[in-house]
């Protein structure tokens, strides 16, 4: 069963069940995910941009947008306009297979993995979680890697609040460690 299917058959009762609501469109459902990559070697390296673009592009299946710095600091040595970083925002089927292999088969390859912290929600329903290296996919060749590089995966619910949020990814299958 896809997730997306697994989202209507169980989820929506579930919550509708434990919210009261009364229309399934109430129900707060995955809007869009966006995995970002910040690359501080990028100053030195400028094709640590490219390697990087490459690993985003087998994880998603989708081309990364670059990202620049909005404004110049001496002391990180970063001028305005330069490329300091890749990201991409999944929608749709792609985003419910983005999630469906997040929780399936990525995360569990983590090492000393426990769950994730039930409190990285940032106070309107969406949630970020931090992976410190992209080798945790399958699709990444571990030979054909240059440096090991962490990302940050935003899953942006339509939930009012943390609570809802909570329930829908629970639902959904997020792996959250226990209190």
């Amino acid at each position: 069963m896809s997730l997306k299917q697994k989202y209507r058959q169980e989820v929506v009762p579930a919550m509708m069940d434990k919210f009261g609501y009364r229309n399934v469109m109430e129900v707060p459902r995955l809007e869009k995910v966006v995995i970002n990559v910040g690359l501080g070697e990028a100053i030195q390296n400028p094709k640590a941009i490219d390697a990087a673009i490459e690993d985003i592009r087998a994880i998603t299946g989708q081309q990364p947008v670059v990202t620049r710095a909005k404004k110049s600091v001496a002391a990180f040595k970063v001028r305005e306009g330069m490329r300091i970083g890749v990201k991409v925002t999944l929608r749709g089927s792609r985003m419910y297979d983005f999630v469906d292999r997040l929780i399936n088969v990525a995360l569990p390859r983590v090492r000393d993995f426990r769950g994730i912290s039930p409190r990285a929600f940032d106070g309107r329903g969406n949630y970020t979680l931090g992976l410190k290296e992209q080798l945790i996919f399958p699709e990444i060749n571990y030979d054909k890697i240059d440096k090991v590089r962490g990302m940050d995966i935003t899953l942006v619910t339509t939930a009012k609040n943390d609570e809802e949020a909570r329930e829908l990814l629970k639902l959904i299958g997020m792996p959250f460690k226990p209190h």
